[in-house]
């Protein structure tokens, strides 16, 4: 798709954003704070969720699916709301796509360099995303610069038990438990900031603040990056000429690849929002 600054049509469409689940809707709330006027349309692929526990081309195979289907809704931008997807796919769908605004989510290694005290930085994330080479090269480009040292601590299943469970800012004893697991060995290493690398983990919140309140009563820092992501696009369709700007109410569609009663229950428990929902096979 080609946008031009002068192009009006294009101003109007919608930006597409999509996650293997309900965690994008963390990125979707800055997205609309920072964005109103923007139509939007988001993709959760939960029926195949994880994307943490698929090989990397199955993540590739259905982002590219996904990208295909929000291009087909017109979309004039795209925003893989997923770290694991961001890690494994957005080289591909640049390449796919090389004239479309395209921004990823990525584990927020760069600010929490910069925000934390001791230099020590918890990184919790899903098995895939740290795997992935482009994490591993931002890691060590870091903490060459920096001097930063960084901890990757898989949370496997968390993401899952999130997205089963559609927690909002807290979370049962057994998610509790599964954090306490994989958040106590960081502290214990000295980790004075935590980076939430996976877009689900920001609905867990108030539970992780409880948990490390219990380990230490030092200050520790949590990083998000969704706020980032909201930033990029806004640069991104700006420096397009597309971001919309007249005042008609912006429209919000949701798609799910899995039963449309949960991810309705996830917009209302999550954000409080009850836009239109529909079921999408891809």
């Amino acid at each position: 798709m080609t946008s031009t600054p002068s192009d009006g049509a294009a101003i109007k469409l919608p930006v597409g954003i999509f996650d293997s689940g309900v965690g994008g809707l963390s990125v979707l709330r800055h997205i609309r704070d920072q964005l109103p006027l923007e139509d939007l349309i988001y993709v959760a692929d939960s029926a195949y969720a994880p994307y943490g526990d698929k090989t990397e081309q199955q993540v590739i195979d259905r982002s590219l699916a996904i990208a295909a289907f929000l291009l087909a809704q017109g979309s004039k931008a795209l925003v893989v709301a997923c770290n694991t997807a961001t890690i494994a796919a957005i080289k591909a769908l640049r390449a796919r796509y090389p004239e479309l605004p395209i921004v990823g989510v990525e584990p927020g290694l760069k600010p929490a360099a910069t925000a934390s005290r001791n230099g020590t930085i918890g990184v919790l994330a899903t098995e895939r995303t740290l795997r992935g080479e482009k994490l591993l090269a931002l890691r060590e480009q870091v903490s060459a610069a920096t001097g930063a040292t960084f901890i990757l601590q898989p949370c496997i299943g968390l993401a899952d038990r999130i997205e089963q469970c559609a927690l909002g800012s807290d979370a049962d004893d057994a998610t509790s438990a599964m954090l306490e697991r994989y958040i106590a060995p960081v502290l214990a290493q000295g980790a004075d900031t935590l980076v939430l690398g996976c877009t689900h983990y920001p609905f867990v919140q108030q539970a992780i603040e409880r948990i490390v309140r219990s380990h230490t009563q030092q200050p520790i820092i949590l990083i998000d990056t969704g706020e980032a992501v909201a930033r990029q696009l806004a640069r991104l369709l700006d420096a397009a000429g597309l971001r919309r700007a007249d005042i008609t109410a912006p429209h919000m569609q949701g798609y799910t690849t899995a039963t449309v009663a949960s991810l309705q229950q996830a917009f209302d428990g999550l954000l409080g929002w009850h836009p239109p929902v529909a079921h999408l096979s891809v």
